[in-house]
C-alpha cells in the first residue's frame, strides 16, 4: 500500500530570515540577506559578499544544552538544529520523553562540508601534538551524519536516521527520500532537510575556481542575479531547511495542519557525459528527471503553477531555462511562473535546496509567487522562450495549485519534485 504524503512542519534559518515569519515575510518583499564579509576582504577573496544567518545572542541556548555549547565550532550544525528542531514544533511534535523512543519517526538531513572551523582547530591541535585537548566532541561535529545525530538525539527518534550528500542537489533529494521512506510505509513521518556551513574554509574552494561574483562587494544585495545578461557568478550562502513529512492518514489522525502534499519526484545523473561534467549538466539527463518527476506525480506540464529553479546567477541559467522549457513543453505565455529565492539569499549550496522548498510551500500557503529580486537584466536567450510576466520582479497574488521544485548539482547529479496544495 502506497500513502499519501503531506508537509506537516517546517523550520528555517536563512541568511534573510530565521523562523517561518520572519522568513515568510523577507522573501515576499523582496528583503535579502546577501552582506558584505569584512573577513572574506582580510583574506583576499575575490567575492567579499556572503548569505550567512544572523543568529541572535542567545537563541542557541533554545537548542543546545551549555555543556554542547561549550566548544560548538560547525555553524551548520547550528543552522541545522534552528531549523529541524522548528519544523518538528511546527508540526505539533514534540520531543519524546527520556528512555522513549519514537520507532515511527526519523531523519534524513543532508550537508556537503560540516564542521570545517572545528575540524581546522583539530588539525592545528593534532599537529602541535595536543591530541588530547581535542575535546570529546570533535568527531560528532566533523562527522557528516553529526547533523542528523543531534537532531535524532534531541528528538528521539527511532527510525531511520541518516545523512545524504550530493552536493546543491542534496537539500531536496533529502525531502525525495524521506517521501520515499513515509509513502512506502517504512515510517509514519520523517524529518527532512539540509544544512551547510558557512565561512571561508567553505566559500575559498569555490572563490579559487572563479565561480563567485566579484562585482559587487560595493553593492552586496545587488551580487546575486539569477536570469540576468549581466549574471557573472554565484554569492556563497549558509543555512539550513527543514519539513516534516507524514502519511494523510496521520496527519489527520492528530489534527495536524497541513501545508501540501507531495505529489512525487525524481532524481538521477547525466553520468558526466553528453556535455555533462562534474561542474556542468548533461542538459539530457536534466530534461528526463523533470519529465519522470511530472510523470511520477500524475499531472501534466500544463498543470504546473510555479517553478522554483536552480538558477544559481551564473551563465547555465539560460541552459536551465531551455531545458525546463523542453522538459514540460512549454514556453512564451504557456511557460509557468518562474523565480529563484537565490536572488535574495545567495547561493546555500547543500542548503539550498531545503531552503528553497520551505519558500515553494509558502508559496502554495500563502497563494503568492515571490520575486526575482535584481530582475530588471533578464538573458535575452531567456525572453526568446519565456514571457517577460512570467518572471515578476515583485511578488505577485497568484492562486499557486501545484509548484514544482529542482536542484542541480556538482557532479551532474538532479533532483526535481512537485508539490499541491492541499
Amino acid at each position: 500500500m502506497k500513502h499519501r504524503v503531506v508537509i506537516t512542519g517546517m523550520g528555517v534559518c536563512a541568511p534573510n530570515g530565521i523562523g517561518l515569519e520572519d522568513f515568510s515575510n523577507a522573501i515576499f518583499s523582496g528583503k535579502s540577506g546577501v552582506r558584505f564579509h569584512q573577513k572574506l576582504a582580510d583574506l583576499n577573496f575575490g567575492c567579499q559578499i556572503a548569505g550567512k544567518p544572523e543568529i541572535p545572542e542567545g537563541m542557541l541556548d533554545r537548542y543546545f544544552t551549555s555543556l554542547q555549547l561549550r566548544d560548538l565550532q560547525s555553524s551548520g550544525i547550528e543552522y541545522g538544529m534552528i531549523a529541524g528542531v522548528d519544523a518538528w514544533r511546527d508540526a505539533g511534535l514534540e520531543p519524546t520523553e527520556k528512555d522513549t523512543v519514537d520507532y515511527n519517526s526519523g531523519i534524513v538531513f543532508g550537508v556537503s562540508l560540516l564542521g570545517a572551523e572545528k575540524f581546522r582547530s583539530a588539525i592545528y591541535l593534532t599537529d602541535e601534538g595536543k591530541v588530547k585537548r581535542l575535546g570529546s566532541t570533535s568527531v560528532v561535529q566533523t562527522m557528516a551524519s553529526g547533523i542528523s545525530a543531534y537532531l535524532g538525539g534531541y528528538l528521539g527518534c527511532g527510525n531511520q536516521v541518516t545523512t545524504n550528500s550530493s552536493a546543491c542537489t542534496t537539500g531536496l533529494e533529502s525531502v525525495l527520500m524521506g517521501y520515499e521512506r513515509v509513502r512506502n510505509g517504512d515510517a509514519i513521518r520523517m524529518l527532512v532537510g539540509s544544512c551547510n556551513d558557512s565561512g571561508p574554509y567553505i566559500w575559498g574552494g569555490f572563490d579559487a575556481m572563479r565561480v563567485l561574483t566579484k562585482k559587487y562587494n560595493d553593492a552586496p544585495e545587488a551580487g546575486s542575479r539569477p536570469m540576468q545578461e549581466d549574471a557573472n557568478g554565484f554569492v556563497p550562502g549558509s543555512g539550513a531547511g527543514a519539513l516534516v513529512l507524514e502519511t494523510l492518514e496521520s496527519a489527520k489522525a492528530r489534527g495536524a495542519k497541513i501545508y501540501a502534499e507531495v505529489l512525487g519526484g525524481a532524481v538521477n545523473s547525466g553520468g558526466q557525459r553528453k556535455g555533462g561534467t562534474m561542474t556542468a549538466p548533461n542538459s539530457e539527463a536534466v530534461q528526463r528527471c523533470i519529465q519522470t518527476a511530472v510523470k511520477n506525480s500524475n499531472v501534466s506540464p500544463q498543470q504546473i503553477d510555479t517553478i522554483n529553479g536552480h538558477l544559481t546567477s551564473t551563465g547555465m541559467c539560460p541552459t536551465e531555462i531551455k531545458n525546463w522549457s523542453k522538459a514540460l513543453g512549454l514556453k512564451g505565455d504557456d511557460f509557468p511562473y518562474i523565480n529563484s529565492l537565490k536572488s535574495m539569499t545567495g547561493h546555500c549550496l547543500a542548503a539550498s535546496g531545503s531552503i528553497e522548498t520551505v519558500a515553494t510551500i509558502l508559496e502554495l500557503t500563502y497563494n503568492k509567487v515571490f520575486g526575482n529580486i535584481n530582475g530588471s537584466n533578464i538573458h535575452p536567450d531567456i525572453i526568446d522562450i519565456v514571457n517577460l510576466n512570467k518572471i515578476p520582479p515583485k511578488t505577485i497574488d497568484f492562486p499557486v495549485t501545484i509548484a514544482a521544485k529542482a536542484s542541480f548539482g556538482f557532479g551532474d547529479v538532479n533532483c526535481c519534485m512537485l508539490f499541491k496544495k492541499m
